[in-house]
């Protein structure tokens, strides 16, 4: 991490989330290192982890909090419907239902949202063609359950919309669509990369992985000479 978190007390024993400090504080680590490369900026950005899945149950940060200076209190704690379990609670993200649908998939334990200036170029110019493949990169093996850089990733598109329960509904109708399997991750065009893992860490590498990736995807674009390749 570029920083230590800064310290913080335990919450308050009748607080909402009192007892969840070791997962709100890896989450708050995920904020504190993607704003600071630049994938989280501008209160942009949602991250969660799973407590249940059947029923879904969630820690996802609440609604425009800097990223970089994400305290435990910028947390909420919703159940299957994306609403908070307890009273009093901030406001969740917008996006909140895109969790809740990922969260019920199997061995999903942290789903983590960015806003990367690659991700979000890339969401936009492979868009018409529903995603992009990428191979030979040595980079893919950062991907859970990918044994070699010799392998055909794909990474689907989904059109950007504030109707965020029809998106989730695109997302979990892809999610059972066994012919077209999305195994780590997704991008909403001219927004964002959402991927998840089996913990917070494995989701974090995730989104490193992926960014790396799309990084040099993009610069191949550009004309730059690379080992890897990307197919519309």
């Amino acid at each position: 991490m570029p920083h230590s978190l800064p310290s913080c007390p335990a919450l308050p024993a009748q607080h909402p989330l009192a007892g969840q400090e070791h997962h709100i504080d890896q989450l708050r680590e995920c904020g504190q290192l993607f704003h600071s490369r630049g994938w989280s900026v501008g209160t942009s950005s949602n991250y969660s982890v799973v407590l249940g899945s059947d029923p879904v149950e969630l820690i996802v940060t609440a609604s425009g909090k800097d990223k970089g200076r994400l305290l435990r209190e910028d947390f909420v704690h919703v159940g299957p419907a994306g609403q908070p379990i307890e009273p009093d609670q901030p406001k969740s993200s917008a996006e909140t239902m895109l969790h809740v649908v990922l969260a019920a998939e199997p061995e999903v334990g942290s789903i983590l949202h960015t806003h990367s200036i690659w991700g979000t170029l890339l969401s936009d110019y492979f868009f018409e063609q529903g995603g992009f493949e990428i191979d030979g990169f040595e980079m893919l093996k950062g991907l859970e359950g990918i044994p070699s850089h010799e392998t055909k990733h794909w990474i689907p598109i989904f059109e950007n919309t504030q109707d965020i329960p029809k998106l989730a509904a695109e997302v979990r109708e892809r999610l059972d669509d066994a012919s077209q399997p999305m195994t780590h991750g997704f991008l909403i065009r001219k927004h964002g990369l959402y991927t998840w893992g089996k913990d917070v860490f494995a989701a974090r590498r995730h989104i490193e992985v992926y960014e790396f990736l799309f990084e040099c995807v993009a610069r191949q674009l550009q004309g730059l000479p690379s080992v890897g390749k990307a197919k519309a």
